[in-house]
């Protein structure tokens, strides 16, 4: 009680203090004042008091769960409803497209150009099947400034026959080919050191013809569930209107064997090759050229995968007998290749390392240049080693790319070179300047490639490469008519369901060659051929399934241009056409 009374006493004294301070600021003036400040204000945050322990909480009482025990009574509910059926939406379906297995087509244009082309192909039952395809290409000639006939022919006919089971599927073919070209192509300032009168009688007495005739027999042979995989063999008879004549039989037989859950793969290679040339160009006591080698060789290798790499280990070992200088020797070749993928698809670094003894054959060297003379030295090539590295992959879906660096050591490579000539009349028709022979030297190349493709939509495709190249010889002043520089670009438009049109340029950058009359001089500066592009375009009109329209223009810029000394090529070339497509 007398706590109490002592706790009223001391609020009441509270209150009057409160009251007598209130009373005194309201008798107050307010007068200005000055104030000095002696000192910034710098405001600091101190630190914050952390609590370093967790809080333990006892859920001993919110663990536990009540038992919800319920029941459903079961109760109809009556409804009108009743869903209508439901019909399936309707797709729009491209029209298939009807695939036939035989066509002809048919060609005109100007310089007398005539392109014809004939497939067919009958099932006989449901695996066995014969076919073949004829094929021609010619010309009348008529290029600018050319003072000899330049017409050419090239007829060829395929035959086949095979059949594909379950166990076992072969191919049997056999062909033959006709080819006329000229050595229309006379050196500049031919016969400047004759009257005008001798001259015309020396180019009025040359016959430049030259044929060529193939006779072709091969087939194929397919095991499946066996070791014996593949097995390729091929012959071919070649000769020329000037007694030239070439054998060549090819046998590739592959086998696969499994060791050490590995699949070892290996190739078997018989390649011979014989032939004669009744002219020697040097008029040397030996009047005929001829040679015969046989290559034998075996090339195992193994490859292994894993997520992102790939390793493919192998290397070939050759043994190349020449049986007309009675010689002998052992080749070896690495065949190693590589590739990681360093993002995926989008980036993939590749490299790798391989050689090759390669069988020259005159049969391959006329595919690539006609007007050689009928007076070569066939001899193989020793690709010792081409080594690799480069970049590939994807820049996006629709975009894939392409790039690499290489050195490639070659020993006796074969190289074209301008014959060199007099203007005697009793030259042999392709010896006045107008031919090409082979010379052999050990040649390094280092190229840089790249290659960009894109498919810009299902109806646009687009694509360019471009290659360029340094050579060093060893013997030959040059590596004659190698490029320095190549690009190629071609691009393929559907416009709409019956048009389409495409495009292909290229370029080809400078050659160096070497030619001179040995009766006036006996050695001359080497020449430049110029770097040339070629520019082609075709259109295309479907009428129906069966026949298609074609309009092609070549050359469209009529660059006569020399793809070899002296043997300018047709200018601007149009080709109008049509094929058809059948089924018997």
């Amino acid at each position: 009680m007398k706590i109490k009374y002592q706790t009223i006493i001391l609020h009441s004294l509270l209150l009057l203090s409160l009251q007598l301070s209130l009373a005194q600021k309201k008798n107050e003036t307010i007068t200005a004042e000055e104030v000095n400040v002696v000192k910034s204000f710098s405001p600091t945050v101190l630190d914050a008091f952390k609590i370093k322990e967790t809080p333990l909480l006892d859920e001993k009482g919110n663990t536990k769960k009540e038992a919800v025990k319920y029941t459903v009574l079961p109760f109809p509910v009556a409804s009108t409803f009743t869903p209508s059926k439901g019909v399936a939406a309707t797709v729009e379906k491209s029209k298939a497209l009807k695939l036939f297995e035989n066509y002809a087509a048919l060609g005109i244009g100007n310089y007398g150009t005539l392109n014809g082309e004939l497939f067919v192909n009958k099932k006989l039952n449901t695996s066995d099947f014969v076919g073949g395809r004829f094929q021609h290409h010619s010309s009348q000639g008529g290029i600018d400034e050319v003072q000899l006939d330049d017409h050419f022919y090239d007829t060829k006919l395929d035959l086949f026959y095979g059949s594909n089971q379950s166990d076992i599927s072969w191919k049997a073919e056999a062909g033959f080919q006709s080819q006329t070209y000229n050595w229309y192509g006379l050196p500049t300032g031919f016969g400047s050191t004759l009257t005008d009168s001798q001259r015309n009688d020396l180019i009025n007495g040359i016959r430049p013809e030259q044929k060529y005739s193939t006779i072709t027999l091969g087939g194929t042979l397919n095991f499946e569930d066996s070791m014996f995989s593949e097995t390729d063999v091929k012959f071919h008879h070649f000769s020329d209107a000037f007694g030239s004549s070439e054998n060549r039989f090819l046998g590739k037989p592959s086998f696969e064997i499994e060791l050490m859950n590995a699949a070892i793969h290996t190739d078997v290679v018989f390649d011979y090759v014989g032939g004669s040339f009744e002219n020697n160009y040097l008029k040397t006591n030996l009047e005929t050229v001829k040679y015969s080698f046989l290559n034998f060789g075996l090339a195992p290798r193994f490859e292994i995968k894993e997520d992102d790499w790939t390793l493919q280990i192998g290397a070939s070992l050759f043994y190349s007998l020449d049986n007309q200088a009675s010689k002998s020797k052992f080749y070896f070749y690495p065949n190693f290749k590589a590739s990681y993928k360093v993002v995926g698809d989008l980036m993939i670094f590749y490299l790798g390392a391989d050689g090759n003894l390669k069988q020259n054959t005159y049969l391959d060297f006329v595919a690539e240049n006609p007007f050689l003379s009928p007076t070569l030295w066939i001899q193989p090539t020793d690709s010792k080693y081409a080594l690799f590295a480069g970049l590939k992959g994807k820049l996006a879906n629709a975009v894939s790319y392409n790039v690499s660096a290489s050195y490639l050591n070659e020993g006796n490579k074969a190289l074209f070179k301008s014959n060199n000539f007099t203007e005697s009349k009793t030259n042999q028709p392709y010896a006045f300047g107008n031919s090409l022979g082979i010379v052999y030297d050990d040649v390094k190349t280092i190229s840089l490639y790249g290659e960009l493709k894109a498919d810009f939509s299902k109806n646009v495709t687009f694509g360019i490469n471009a290659t360029l190249n340094t050579y060093t010889t060893d013997t030959q002043a040059e590596a004659w008519n190698l490029p320095n520089m190549k690009i190629n670009a071609t691009m393929d438009v559907v416009i709409t369901d019956k048009w389409f049109a495409g495009a292909k340029v290229f370029f080809v950058g400078e050659r160096k060659e070497n030619q001179f009359n040995t009766d006036l001089v006996t050695n001359s500066a080497n020449i430049t051929l110029p770097s040339y592009f070629d520019a082609n375009l075709h259109v295309g009109y479907k009428y129906n399934e069966r026949i298609t329209a074609f309009l092609r223009a070549n050359n469209i810029a009529n660059q006569a241009y020399q793809k070899w000394l002296n043997l300018p090529v047709q200018g601007f070339q149009i080709v109008a056409g049509a094929s058809y497509k059948f089924d018997f």
